[in-house]
C-alpha cells in the first residue's frame, strides 16, 4: 500500500512528536500520559502554541504498530492523541490497537472535522476559526474553551446547548492573556457554575 493511502486508510499517521509526560490540564490533569502529536492542521488558531505542526508534510509518517510499540515502552496507559487536528485522520485502526494493548484513549481536538476512533474520553475544544462538525457534540465528555478575547465568554455558551447532558464545561485562559481574564474567569464561573476552570499546569510547574 503506497504511504498516501495508508494515511488515508488510518494505519499510517504523521506524528510531529510523541512524549510521556504529565497531563496539564483539563479533567485528567495530573496524570501521566504518553501524547502522540499528529501533524497538520486547518483550523489555524492565532494564539496556538505549536504552530509547526500545521504543515503535515513536514513530520514522519509511522505505521500505527510502530506509534503503539512506543507507547508501550513507558509505564502509563493512558494516551491522548493531539495536534495539530487530529481527526483530520481517521483514528478508527490506531484507537483499536491501543485498546487491544491495554491503553486507555483519550483525544484533545477542535471537532472540525467527522468524529472516528474509539475513544475513552473526548476533550472538545472549538475553536472560532473553523466550525466544528456536527459529530462532536454527542460524543464529547469535555468542553473546554479558551479564553483569549471577552467574546469567548459567549462563544463558550453557543456550544454548551449542543453537548450532550453531563459534558464537563471547562474555561481555560489563554496562556498569554491569563493576567487579563484570569479574575472574569473566576467571576464567571461563580455566577456560572455549570462552569469550571481549567488551568495549563504544566506550564505552570514547567513539566515539558
Amino acid at each position: 500500500m503506497q504511504i498516501k493511502e495508508a494515511v488515508s486508510s488510518g494505519t499510517m499517521l504523521p506524528v510531529m512528536e510523541a512524549f510521556y509526560t504529565i497531563q496539564g490540564e483539563g479533567s485528567f490533569t495530573g496524570h501521566a500520559a504518553y501524547f502522540i502529536r499528529l501533524g497538520g492542521c486547518d483550523v489555524g488558531c492565532v494564539w496556538c502554541d505549536v504552530k509547526e505542526s500545521w504543515e503535515a508534510e513536514k513530520w514522519p509518517v509511522k505505521s500505527i504498530e510502530e506509534i503503539v510499540a512506543e507507547a508501550e515502552q513507558h509505564p502509563g496507559r493512558l494516551v491522548v492523541i493531539t495536534g495539530g487536528e487530529p481527526l483530520m485522520y481517521n483514528l478508527d485502526p490506531l484507537t483499536e490497537l491501543l485498546k487491544s494493548r491495554g491503553f486507555q484513549t483519550n483525544i484533545e481536538t477542535s471537532g472540525a472535522h467527522p468524529f472516528s476512533g474509539q475513544f475513552d474520553w473526548v476533550c472538545f475544544s472549538p475553536k472560532k476559526f473553523k466550525e466544528p462538525h456536527p459529530s462532536i457534540y454527542q460524543v464529547a465528555d469535555e468542553l473546554k474553551v479558551v479564553v483569549f478575547h471577552k467574546s469567548d465568554f459567549d462563544f463558550a455558551e453557543k456550544h454548551v446547548s449542543k453537548v450532550r447532558e453531563g459534558c464537563v464545561k471547562l474555561l481555560q485562559p489563554e496562556w498569554s492573556k491569563a493576567s487579563t481574564f484570569t479574575e472574569q474567569i473566576v467571576n464567571y464561573v461563580k455566577s456560572n457554575p455549570n462552569w469550571k476552570i481549567s488551568l495549563q499546569t504544566h506550564k505552570f510547574m514547567d513539566i515539558p
